[in-house]
């Protein structure tokens, strides 16, 4: 379904800017912020104005020299989100199909309905531990389809695909002549020694876009970048000459120094959410209420409530229905009362699976300091203690 240019919005992001903050946060995805301090710069070896015309040429090298790939192919971009709107906006016109993953990240959805695509769907369903359905894939994928679009690592999932099952969605795209989106800032979470990409399994076929956002704890240098066929990068530049023109400069001498630096904040970013990790999978396994995919890497994790609320305590339905508002206590589902309970009486955030087209689930992210994971689990697991309580052992 299309959406009026004039009246388009993003529930999600509009959720995530008024809705998020609580005092115990688990609805973050990316890593903790890195304190400025840690990049070693001077305020004099900053300037205001500098030679960014189409991109800072020393930025777009070091992105070019850490995935290994042509400098004509990078794209400088606003973060990952308007990577993803221009990647969809420099390969389709009004009308055209995309195919998008189920469940998906919201925002993807809303830039293919801004644009006025088709959007269809193929599945990544939770039997399979969301991973890719390629049977579906194949059945969904037409001569029509412009476009197909994944999240690598998946979002909301944290599902990780190889790059042999990426080579075999090519195949397919390659029958009908079809683009491959690949959002891959949560992939940046593997911490590879020798970063991969999908883009070098076929440099005419894919398109990924990706920022220093997620990993690194740089999401206010709004770093972000496209790898596309160079001719497809070209029609990027100018389209992003009706949106930004040119980039704040001051943040792209910092990134310049901040992937200069990739391999240390890497290392530190890494210990810190393996400690994190750690925490959440014991959690998750000393729980008989939830039922959840542990996904291989990342900050993210996407459970269900085992609990339907008819076998809820008289103490946590009072408390579910006085969190609600009135229009509310008929219309959302278990799981969304009880991430209002979690935010309104446990003053904890985790992101309610309708803005990922999973109602009946939530998802949590530990990419924040160790004693604020702890923190945040403990009020986790007395939230959950009230649902249960007396009834659970």
């Amino acid at each position: 379904m299309n959406v009026s240019r004039s009246t388009a919005r993003s529930p999600y992001m509009e959720w995530a800017k008024l809705q998020l903050a609580a005092k115990y946060n688990l609805a973050t995805s990316g890593m903790i912020s890195l304190p400025l301090a840690e990049l070693g710069v001077k305020i004099e070896e900053l300037e205001i104005n500098g030679p960014s015309i189409y991109g800072y040429d020393p930025l777009l090298k070091a992105i070019a020299d850490r995935y290994r790939v042509p400098q004509e192919s990078v794209v400088s971009a606003v973060g990952t989100s308007l990577a993803n709107y221009l990647a969809l906006a420099a390969i389709t016109e009004p009308g055209d199909e995309v195919l998008i993953e189920q469940p998906s990240y919201g925002p993807i959805l809303d830039v293919a309905q801004y644009l006025g695509l088709t959007v269809r769907r193929f599945a990544r369903p939770a039997e399979m531990n969301f991973a890719l359905d390629l049977a579906d894939l194949e059945r969904q994928l037409t001569p029509r389809t412009r476009a197909l679009v994944i999240c690598n690592l998946h979002n909301p999932s944290g599902a990780f695909i190889p790059n042999p099952v990426l080579g075999e969605v090519a195949t397919l795209a390659r029958k009908t002549n079809t683009y491959i989106v690949v959002d891959e800032v949560y992939r940046e979470m593997l911490f590879e020694q020798e970063p991969q990409t999908a883009f070098h399994l076929d440099p005419e076929r894919f398109i990924i876009t990706n920022s220093l956002t997620k990993a690194y704890g740089l999401s206010g240098l709004r770093c972000g970048w496209l790898l596309a066929p160079s001719d497809i990068a070209e029609r990027m530049w100018h389209i992003n000459d009706l949106h930004g023109a040119t980039f704040a400069h001051p943040a792209e001498l910092l990134s310049v120094i901040a992937f200069s630096k990739l391999d240390q904040i890497s290392a530190h970013m890494k210990a810190l959410l393996d400690t994190n990790r750690a925490l959440l999978k014991n959690f998750l396994d000393s729980r008989n209420d939830l039922d959840y995919f542990w996904p291989e890497y990342g900050t993210i994790v996407f459970p269900r409530l085992r609990t339907e609320k008819s076998s809820w305590s008289a103490a946590a339905l009072g408390c579910a229905e006085n969190s609600l508002p009135a229009e509310g206590k008929t219309s959302t589902s278990t799981t969304e009362e009880f991430c209002t309970m979690l935010r309104n009486d446990f003053d904890t955030s985790v992101v309610p699976g309708r803005f990922f087209e999973t109602p009946s689930r939530f998802r949590m992210g530990v990419g924040i300091a160790t004693e604020a994971v702890k923190d945040a689990l403990n009020q986790l697991e007395r939230a959950l203690d009230k649902i249960l309580s007396p009834s659970r052992p």
